[in-house]
C-alpha cells in the first residue's frame, strides 16, 4: 500500500528498498517543446523509471474537434499501461519536472481504469535529487506484459455536449493561468475565452515556492469556496493541468469531482459552442 496521491522522495526511497516491482514513471513533457520530456529523459531519470509521454502514451490521436490531447479508450490505456508491466497491485509513482501537471495526468488516468495503487512523486525530480537520490540514463530492460484488466469507472468525465447543458448547474473550474481565462492571451489555441460561467483556479497555485504541494488543511480551504466537488467540473487547456486540480482536491479530502478531457482546446474548435472573455 502506498499513499494514493501523493509520496515524499524519502518515502519513496523506502517503498524501492522493500517493495518489488515499484513501476516509476517519467512523465515530463514540455507544451511549447514536445520532444524535451524524451530528451530529459534520455539525459537522466529515476533508476528503472519508464518514459510516460504525453502525446504518445496518455493521449490518443487528434482530429481537430476532440482537443490537443484527447484521451485514448480506458482498453487503449489499459494495454499501455500493461506495457510498462503494471499489474493492479503493482505501485505506481508518477513524476515530472514542472510541478506535477504531467505526472498528475498519468495518475488521473491510472485511478479512472480502477488502478488504486498510484501516487505522484511531491516535488519531481528535484525533491528526489534533494534527497540523495540519483538518475541513470539508460532505458529499463521490460519483460512480456500481462493484460491489465479493467477495474471500475472511479473518475467520473463529461462530454462537451454534457457540459454544454450542465452550464449554470455547476462549477466549471479552469486551470489555466488568469490571462488565458480572461481572453488576453492564447498561445495554444486557435480562439481566445473561457467556457461561459468557468472559474479560475490556476493549478500552479496548489504549489508552494519550493514546488511541492500546499498542506491538506491549505488545498481544503482553497478549493472550498468552489463548493461541493461532486458538483464541480475541472478543465485547462487540454485535459493536463486541469488533473493537478484533481489531485490537490482529492490530496484534500474533496473527491467526486469530474474531468472535462477535451477542455477549451475541444470547446473552442466548434463555433457553435459559447464563449466569455474577461
Amino acid at each position: 500500500m502506498i499513499e494514493r496521491t501523493l509520496i515524499t522522495a524519502d518515502a519513496l526511497r523506502a517503498l524501492l528498498a522493500r517493495v518489488e516491482p515499484v513501476v516509476l514513471l517519467d512523465c515530463g513533457f514540455d507544451l511549447t517543446d514536445p520532444q524535451a520530456g524524451a530528451r530529459a529523459y534520455a539525459q537522466g531519470h529515476l533508476p528503472g523509471a519508464r518514459r510516460a509521454d504525453l502525446d504518445h502514451d496518455l493521449s490518443t490521436a487528434k482530429n481537430g474537434r476532440n482537443g490537443r490531447h484527447p484521451l485514448p479508450t480506458r482498453e487503449a490505456f489499459a494495454a499501455t499501461v500493461a506495457r510498462w508491466g503494471v499489474r493492479p497491485d503493482t505501485p505506481v509513482v508518477c513524476y515530472d519536472d514542472h510541478g506535477g501537471p504531467y505526472a498528475a495526468r498519468a495518475w488521473w488516468m491510472l485511478r479512472w481504469i480502477g488502478h488504486v495503487e498510484v501516487a505522484v512523486l511531491d516535488g519531481g525530480r528535484a525533491a528526489w535529487l534533494a534527497s540523495g537520490g540519483t538518475l541513470e540514463s539508460t532505458p529499463p530492460v521490460t519483460g512480456a506484459a500481462a493484460a491489465y484488466p479493467l477495474g471500475a469507472l472511479s473518475m467520473p468525465i463529461v462530454a462537451a455536449d454534457q457540459l454544454l447543458g450542465l452550464l449554470g448547474k455547476v462549477t466549471v473550474l479552469d486551470a489555466r493561468t488568469a490571462e488565458r481565462f480572461r481572453g488576453e492571451v492564447e498561445p495554444l489555441d486557435p480562439v481566445a475565452g473561457h467556457i461561459p460561467g468557468a472559474r479560475n483556479r490556476f493549478h500552479k497555485d496548489n504549489l508552494q515556492s519550493n514546488g511541492r504541494f500546499r498542506p491538506p488543511s491549505e488545498l481544503a480551504a482553497a478549493f472550498a469556496p468552489f463548493g461541493e466537488p461532486t458538483a464541480c467540473v475541472h478543465q485547462c487547456g487540454s485535459g493536463v493541468t486541469a488533473c493537478h486540480n484533481l489531485l490537490a482536491m482529492e490530496h484534500a479530502g474533496l473527491t467526486g469531482s469530474a474531468l472535462y478531457p477535451g477542455s477549451w482546446s475541444e470547446w473552442c474548435a466548434d463555433a457553435a459552442r459559447p464563449i466569455a472573455r474577461g
